[in-house]
């Protein structure tokens, strides 16, 4: 039985071309800052991928923002117009976090939503003490990692148009929640939530994270190709943030090559990849548009759910 996709699927010379006259307003040297490590992405990228997404999620932002003002006329109430989220979703090191600050780079620079805020869901991780009296320090990521209700209940406050919000802070270095830091957001036009866990479901809440997503991203890649950008990071990360002896890794920066290649194989099989099929992959059917990369970081295609 044959039956239909609810996607419609864009190959990257089809998507480029849905760029119109849309103009590159990013620098060489911009992108370089908002790159992370390992992550290979080119001005050519950004021109064939970025700016087609960016000037649709516009479109979508434009008739939000229009909705709300024939509902406000309509209803007689002047309510204040709520903030645009998107979610981005996908694996351990498929290139979320470049993904989150391109588009919002990008979309701040639209006349009609100069204020985009991007938070992680890294901050809403439970602290390691608390990890280690739940005794999950080992499945940090997993779901029952995160103090799911504090998560929604941030998002429930930005979209309810609270004037402050704050989230907590988490260090890659420390490997670990800041407790005397916070993010505030406060009133943006967009919020990208960017996260591993950002479309998961679960029967332990009535409501979800993704219920509060105006649009969805899911990034995916071949999972050979995941694992071996992991690697990747791992052995630069080995080089560089891990001989900070203030870091939770610095203890792997003696190891040889051979053996650090051989510690991030393990660790990508026991957690990341555990978690990629258990929780992270069969969410990618919920995203509004999941872009594909190839092997070389390169988007090769992008599918966008039917409206």
């Amino acid at each position: 039985m044959h039956f239909d996709t609810p996607y419609i699927e864009f190959g990257r010379e089809q998507w480029a071309g849905l760029r119109d006259h849309t103009p590159l307003t990013l620098t060489e040297q911009e992108l370089e800052k908002l790159k992370g490590l390992n992550e290979q992405v080119s001005l050519q990228e950004v021109e064939d991928i970025y700016l087609p997404l960016t000037s649709l999620i516009n479109l979508y932002v434009k008739a939000s923002q229009q909705l709300h003002e024939m509902a406000s006329s309509f209803l007689g109430n002047d309510t204040k117009k709520v903030p645009y989220i998107i979610g981005i979703a996908g694996s351990v090191a498929v290139g979320k976090s470049t993904t989150a600050r391109l588009l919002q780079t990008l979309l701040s620079r639209f006349e009609n939503h100069q204020k985009v805020d991007l938070i992680t869901t890294d901050g809403f991780l439970y602290p390691n003490r608390i990890l280690e009296q739940k005794g999950i320090m080992n499945k940090k990521g997993f779901p029952e990692s995160y103090d799911m209700k504090k998560l929604i209940q941030f998002i429930s406050d930005v979209k309810a148009g609270r004037n402050k919000v704050t989230a907590p802070v988490y260090s890659h270095l420390a490997y670990d929640i800041l407790p005397d830091e916070a993010v505030e957001i406060s009133n943006p036009d967009i919020l990208i939530v960017e996260g591993i866990n950002v479309l998961q479901v679960s029967k332990a809440h009535q409501v979800f994270v993704s219920d509060f997503f105006d649009f969805s991203l899911y990034v995916d890649a071949r999972e050979e190709d995941i694992e071996r950008w992991y690697i990747e990071r791992f052995l630069m990360l080995q080089q560089t943030a891990f001989q900070n002896p203030k870091s939770y890794f610095h203890r792997f920066t003696d190891l040889s090559r051979e053996n650090a290649v051989t510690m991030a194989m393990q660790i990508w099989k026991d957690i990341n990849a555990k978690n990629l099929h258990e929780n992270i992959l069969p969410t990618k059917g919920r995203a509004q548009s999941i872009l594909y990369k190839g092997t070389d970081h390169k988007t090769e295609r992008i599918c966008l759910r039917k409206l």
